[in-house]
């Protein structure tokens, strides 16, 4: 995910993705301490998405 494509969304469009993304978090915490989870780094990446939408959600409230 592109901070860039980010900015132009809407605040709607910007909590749907923050949801999206915090239920996407869940379910791979609960496959880590299952030990189903085989790519660990897809945290990282989801919890990095996470703030970049927060980013964009605080730019959008700022204009």
């Amino acid at each position: 995910m592109i901070y860039s494509d980010l900015k132009d969304k809407s605040l709607e469009e910007l909590n749907g993705l923050l949801k999206e993304k915090k239920v996407l978090l869940f379910e791979l915490k609960a496959k880590l301490k299952t030990m189903q989870l085989t790519n660990t780094s897809e945290l990282r990446a989801c919890k990095k998405d996470i703030a970049k939408i927060q980013t964009a959600m605080t730019a959008v409230k700022a204009n």
